[in-house]
């Protein structure tokens, strides 16, 4: 999963780990199956990290904030 491997390159704290995971997997399940590419995933989880460096911690603003800028269709 791309945001695994992102975050192993990354510093984060365990908490942290989690929100940005559940943001992810939140994200994940609000897209399209047919926009659900390896290319599209990876996009997603860079966009969850930047989302959440900016200080949200809630996993679901990180969700929402990241899918909107991204500009990606949600089911």
């Amino acid at each position: 999963m791309p945001l695994y491997r992102l975050l192993r390159e990354a510093s984060f704290d365990q908490p942290e780990i989690s929100r940005m995971t559940r943001a992810y997997e939140a994200a994940l399940a609000l897209l399209r199956p047919k926009d659900q590419t390896d290319a599209v995933k990876e996009v997603v989880a860079r966009k969850i990290i930047e989302v959440a460096r900016t200080g949200e911690h809630d996993p679901s603003r990180i969700c929402a904030r990241a899918l909107q800028e991204l500009g990606l269709p949600i089911e």
